[in-house]
């Protein structure tokens, strides 16, 4: 399955895209309206200009009809723009009130749609409205809706200091984990990396908590691999899951459990380590 932008390429329509993705033997799983480009540098939901707003929520709309076309199943909203630069840049209660109310007027036109916020501590703005899965929850406690809800990716809360394991699980205890996906980096940045080359322990926690909570969403790449060639990157990081998946098999969790509840690091690791660096042995 694959995340789109949309608008789609200029010159190609719904049409080419339902071709092409049939020809692929793929599926579209969400449609990600680009309000993070230039033209909406000052914000998309809390652009000081209304009529810039409302060019964003246009565009987000027609991305929902995209979404029903498609058959996917979530509207990406990456607000990348939404946030500010500069201490008293900005009201900030204000700034909040803007995303929260468009965030609640969007979703509430297409209540048979999901609409997941991707959260990002910064870049390209230097602060980000939407910056972290706790700031994420208590903005949708606000929104009031049920269809709005969260992407996680791996890398951005590398980025913004979280777990994210503890992020995936705050999201899942209220429901709100609709989507993620998965990268690496050195937490200074979001580099995008190929998945496991850094953080080997901490995507497999992200996984585990995945695991026991019977989560069953799709496992998504986020990679953006300047130099290497970025079909090899993916299958090197699709052979990665493959093991961490075979890896969730071989663990003791309840071993594990045990040891979390006496909070034995040093159990936990070896029981970890056990289990993935043995998936690792099988290359298939």
């Amino acid at each position: 399955m694959v995340d789109l932008n949309y608008p789609f390429t200029a010159g190609v329509g719904l049409s080419e895209v339902k071709d092409a993705l049939a020809e692929a033997g793929l599926a579209a799983i969400g449609i990600t309206p680009e309000i993070y480009l230039r033209r909406f540098s000052k914000g998309a939901f809390t652009n000081p200009d209304p009529a810039v707003r409302s060019t964003a929520l246009d565009l987000m709309h027609e991305a929902a009809g995209v979404v029903r076309e498609l058959g996917a199943d979530y509207v990406k909203i990456w607000p990348g723009q939404d946030g500010w630069d500069y201490p008293f840049q900005v009201d900030h209660r204000q700034l909040w009130a803007l995303a929260v109310d468009g965030m609640r007027e969007l979703a509430g036109a297409h209540p048979d749609l999901k609409f997941a916020i991707e959260y990002k501590p910064r870049e390209p703005r230097v602060h980000m409205t939407w910056d972290s899965a706790a700031r994420s929850l208590l903005g949708i406690q606000q929104i009031g809706l049920d269809n709005v809800g969260v992407l996680l990716d791996f890398g951005h809360s590398l980025y913004g200091g979280e777990s994210p394991a503890d992020a995936a699980q705050l999201l899942i205890d209220h429901g709100r984990l609709y989507g993620m996906d998965v990268n690496d980096n050195l937490r200074g940045w979001d580099d995008d990396l190929v998945v496991g080359t850094v953080h080997l322990t901490e995507i497999f926690e992200f996984f585990y908590t995945l695991r026991v909570n019977n989560w069953e969403g799709v496992w998504q790449l986020d990679q953006f691999p300047f130099r290497e060639d970025s079909v090899a990157a993916a299958r090197l990081s699709i052979r990665f899951l493959k093991a961490v998946h075979r890896g969730l098999d071989l663990l003791d969790i309840q071993a594990l459990r045990e040891a979390q509840h006496r909070q034995d690091a040093l159990t936990a690791q070896r029981l970890v380590q056990d289990a993935l660096l043995r998936s690792m042995a099988v290359d298939r």
